[in-house]
């Protein structure tokens, strides 16, 4: 059996960020495993190669949902990076880091005050972890970081129909800022994007790559975790610095690997970093999580943790196509082969055009309610429209502002379908399934209708597409966000952090890891990915993540 200290199970954003951290240390041997390939497909670097990435088996785990009644009764794409770099080698590229407000419902769930945003004179991490991450275009300043490992730059197109949306919701009260990313991100932007000088910048770029070449980093792809690999007695010394209560010790992985089934063995922790759907998948295979469950699937209960699983949150985005006139859209550049030749002829020479965007260009964060502390909806601002993602453009000029609730209150769950862990998990959103989220979805559409309905957008004639004009009554229109509505894929909460009392157990059922993301009652795990969120943040996850990642390092080498 290969021993290493440390053993990864992902090699997404967050697994590049440990490997990185954890292997610095010349004494410590780190094995990072991924199910996927390597990150070296030219798609994955040219920005609009998500068109490629996303719904391919090479590179995506190509999962769908349940039937939704939220969604009139459909099943939806759920995209998840299955590959070196995770999501951050397949996803929009977006660096959002969230509000203020976000980080003040995490510390309020887990009763950590370090989760809070900081500043000068004010109690919190947040920012400076977010300022010491970045490699920021624009140099150190009070928001930002320059010496760190994560790039991030302005966006290298601009469009004339953008510019003119933006002036539009201005006339409707969201005003023109420099940028999100500063705890508050009332207003209207271009993104900033995850790339450099053009190309993809994943996290694998920023944290796994630059130091591969390290004697006590070893990196299995093409390499599946089936099992978790436990003690059933834990010794006092396995305690220390864990549960006391900790009713097994986690000593390794079982994977599958060249198509044989190979144990690997940790001498200090494994640490699962696959993501808001694998990580949960990987724990109930495992015998971690709700009894009922795995009793129904003949998986042996090693530890009941109800949480995991649960608590499944993510934005729903409500796409409203406009036809528009008298402006350039993807649409009505891509309809001709020479203005496709361009732009190709533009990226390989500028590294500059349409190429290097990333799914949406523009957003804009507003409150549904004026009494609100801060924005509540986000809007996703796109040159371009097409019935679904997968499918052509539509054949005439179009923009598509998607609307999002950015704090949902729907709750949906990750439960294995059966007892093999190559059998694909059930995924259920369980999206709109409260009166706020109705509410606020109708909300959205209609001041999107007010927006394009901005004396500014009239000489581009818009028109609205879908859901369409003849849709008034608030009925109709909850009707259309349940037949339009579909995942910005941003999973996050299935192995939520939480409080506990004083007697050592959670305050909440969904509650799995402390805020040092160790599993509750188990030694030797943490979890440290999405699904440590105990709620969304607002906005892409990604740099979340990545906040995430770097606590829970500077926790493992403490």
């Amino acid at each position: 059996m290969a021993e290493f200290d440390y053993i990864i199970v992902g090699a997404g954003s967050a697994g590049c960020l440990l490997a990185n951290r954890l292997s610095a240390n010349p004494d410590h041997r780190v094995l990072l495993i991924e199910a996927g390939g390597k990150d070296n497909w030219f798609w994955i670097k040219i920005p609009v190669g998500y068109l490629f990435t996303i719904a391919n088996p090479r590179t995506d785990w190509c999962f769908n949902t349940e039937p939704d009644p939220g969604l009139a009764g459909r099943s939806i794409i759920y995209a998840r990076g299955r590959v070196v770099g995770g999501c951050s080698s397949i996803n929009a590229m977006i660096h959002m880091r969230g509000q203020a407000s976000d980080y003040e419902l995490w510390a309020k769930a887990t009763g950590d005050e370090r989760w809070l945003w900081g500043g000068p004179h004010r109690p919190g991490e947040t920012l400076a972890i977010y300022k010491g991450l970045e490699n920021y275009f624009g140099g150190a300043d009070d928001w930002h970081g320059e010496d760190g490992e994560i790039r991030v730059e302005r966006p290298r197109v601009r469009w004339k129909i953008l510019d003119a949306w933006q002036a539009a919701a201005a006339e409707f009260g969201i005003t023109p800022i420099d940028e999100f990313n500063r705890g508050d991100n009332s207003g209207s932007a271009y993104f900033h994007v995850n790339q450099r000088r053009g190309r993809r910048w994943s996290m694998a770029d920023a944290f796994l790559h630059p130091v591969s070449h390290r004697p006590n980093l070893t990196v299995y792809t093409q390499t599946q975790a089936l099992k978790l690999l436990m003690d059933d007695e834990v010794r006092d010394d396995q305690r220390r610095g864990a549960w006391t209560t900790a009713q097994h010790h986690v000593t390794g992985v079982r994977l599958l690997k060249d198509g044989q089934i190979v144990d690997v063995r940790a001498r200090r922790e494994v640490i699962l970093s696959a993501g808001a759907i694998g990580s949960p998948q990987l724990m109930q295979v495992s015998g971690l999580g709700p009894a009922e469950l795995l009793n129904q699937h003949q998986v042996p209960v090693a530890v009941d943790l109800p949480g995991v699983g649960e608590n499944l949150q993510d934005h729903l985005q409500l796409r409203m196509v406009y036809r528009i006139r008298g402006a350039r859209t993807v649409n009505t550049l891509y309809r001709n082969w020479i203005t496709r030749a361009g732009m190709g002829i533009q990226y390989l020479l500028l590294r500059s055009g349409p190429m290097t965007m990333p799914p949406s260009t523009l957003g804009a964060f507003a409150k549904s309610d004026p009494a609100l502390a801060s924005p509540d909806l986000e809007w996703h601002v796109q040159p371009l429209s097409l019935p679904k993602f997968g499918e052509p453009l539509h054949p005439f000029g179009a923009i598509t502002p998607s609307v999002c609730n950015l704090r949902p209150s729907s709750r949906g769950h990750v439960r294995i379908a059966d007892a093999d862990p190559l059998s694909k998990p059930k995924i259920f959103c369980n999206y709109l399934s409260t009166e706020d989220d109705c509410e606020i979805a109708v909300r959205g559409l209609r001041m999107t209708r007010q927006i394009m309905a901005a004396p500014t957008l009239t000489r581009y004639s818009p028109e609205e597409f879908l859901p369409g004009p003849q849709l008034e009554s608030d009925e109709d229109l909850l009707q259309a966000a349940r037949e339009l509505g579909t995942t910005i894929f941003h999973p996050v909460g299935t192995c939520a952090m939480g409080a506990f009392d004083s007697h050592g157990s959670p305050r909440s059922p969904t509650t799995v890891l402390d805020t040092d993301f160790r599993v509750f009652r188990v030694a030797g795990l943490r979890v440290v990915d999405a699904s440590a969120m105990p709620t969304i943040t607002s906005g892409n996850t990604n740099a979340p993540v990545m906040l995430i990642a770097e606590r829970a390092a500077r926790a493992i080498l403490k």
